[in-house]
């Protein structure tokens, strides 16, 4: 991993040409974020691929954080269709694309970044709460 993603933000440095103030790379990652964003909900909304079956859960009284997981999950049903999931990667990838700028912008090191949240997801395991 730790190499795919030095390579990734070494490529990253050497193609950004036009949006390489801090203010563009900012502006550009919410725009790929709101891009994931639109393809996701379009899943739903124009293919139907996906459906979204939202409502309020029913936890039993005495769950505990080790179970809770069980009782919650996506409120997604259906399978992401061929075109959707080239879609919704695609997009992915330039939100990852501008994370990596932003990353450079700053000096930081995405493996550094990875290496550090995964430690904290080990330790932390269930109490991480995200």
């Amino acid at each position: 991993m730790e190499q795919l993603s030095d390579q990734f933000q070494e490529t990253v440095r050497s193609l950004l040409i036009r949006h390489q103030s801090i203010l563009d790379i900012l502006s550009k990652s919410q725009e790929t974020a709101a891009r994931v964003n639109r393809a996701v909900t379009k899943t739903v909304t124009n293919c139907g691929c996906l459906q979204i079956n939202a409502h309020k859960k029913k936890l039993p009284e005495n769950v505990g954080l080790r179970e809770l997981k069980e009782y919650l999950d996506s409120n997604l049903e259906g399978q992401l269709c061929e075109n959707c999931r080239e879609i919704i990667e695609s997009e992915l990838g330039n939100e990852i694309f501008y994370i990596a700028a932003l990353a450079n912008a700053l000096h930081i090191s995405l493996s550094d970044v990875l290496r550090k949240e995964e430690k904290k997801l080990s330790t932390l395991t269930i109490f991480n709460l995200k």
